[in-house]
């Protein structure tokens, strides 16, 4: 046996090439079986009788050894309660039939987490969700450190997803918990350089893959990759949000519309002055750019008022 994880082996001493035993037990043993037969005829020695019927339980049992491996699977080997070994080879092999060989997956799994209703670092309530891939790495504790005992039917020759899988899910859960309160769903502050989980990206789903993974370790799995697939404010604060959201975004607007009016005001008094089209006063100066940033501030079009001569 090779060691490949702590505590679990590469078996390989009795996991050997089934063609080669295909010929010693339907041909060699057979034959032998023939031989013995034809002495207990030819002698009438028990002797022979009993090496005969040793041979024809050699040939009944052996045959239930033989199993195929694909890529990806492993199978978990277990003598009478005793670990031995995990079989990973791919191919057709022979496999000691007194070994109790529980089929386990290797290959990656994907998950889909329902969304959960979270707080936030700053306790708001929110739903969030994600896609987790995830495989086994470690088939002993995979097998022997989380409890199947409801598995039902054929839990004794092969390993449910379905215990693995709740296993995971609970987890998940507990550091998705974790990993949202370490941020705040968005910008709520001055402060726009703290990460939140809406623009967090890769910090995010590398601390949720840490998370993740430091509470699989113990069951023998890691996280191949975590993502966040649903954020949102929970119903009961969603429409007070969205109207804080709205009034963010109107903010910024007239931010952007007032920094181009001063611009262009500023950029019409220069062109006046440099092409000498008039002389302005101080007053008539505070009187155009009170008129021009009315006119480029306004929600609507500004109606313009022609002065006209007394009568």
């Amino acid at each position: 046996m090779t060691k490949v994880n702590n505590g679990e082996y590469e078996y390989g001493g009795l996991c050997v090439n089934g063609f080669l035993m295909l010929f010693f037990l339907f041909l060699l043993a057979p034959a032998l079986l023939a031989g013995c037969v034809y002495l207990v005829a030819q002698t009438d020695n028990p002797a022979w009788a009993l090496l005969a019927a040793l041979i024809g339980l050699v040939i009944v049992v052996g045959a239930k050894g033989f199993v195929v491996q694909e890529p990806g699977m492993a199978r978990v080997l277990i003598f009478f309660g005793r670990y031995v070994g995990t079989c990973r080879r791919v191919g057709y092999f022979w496999i000691n039939p007194l070994l109790t060989a529980r089929k386990l997956s290797m290959r990656l799994r994907n998950m889909d987490i329902e969304p959960i209703k979270v707080n936030d670092k700053v306790g708001n309530p929110v739903l969030i969700g994600m896609v987790l891939v995830w495989k086994i790495k470690d088939s002993y504790r995979a097998v022997f450190d989380i409890d199947s005992a409801s598995l039902g039917v054929g839990a004794a020759t092969i390993v449910s997803s379905g215990a693995l899988e709740r296993f995971v899910r609970i987890q998940s859960d507990a550091a998705l918990r974790e990993v949202a309160g370490h941020y705040a769903y968005d910008q709520s502050g001055s402060d726009s350089s703290e990460l939140t989980l809406r623009d967090g990206g890769d910090a995010t789903s590398e601390l949720l893959e840490n998370k993740i993974n430091e509470r699989l370790a113990m069951a023998g799995m890691e996280v191949v990759e975590a993502r966040l697939n649903y954020l949102a404010y929970a119903p009961e604060i969603a429409a007070v949000m969205l109207r804080r959201q709205q009034a963010s975004a109107i903010i910024s607007a007239r931010e952007k519309i007032v920094e181009g009016a001063v611009s262009m005001v500023d950029m019409a008094l220069s062109q006046l002055e440099k092409e000498k089209v008039c002389e302005f006063t101080d007053s008539q100066k505070a009187a155009l750019v009170s008129n021009l940033l009315v006119v480029l501030c306004a929600d609507e079009p500004a109606q313009p008022v022609l002065p006209t001569a007394a009568g």
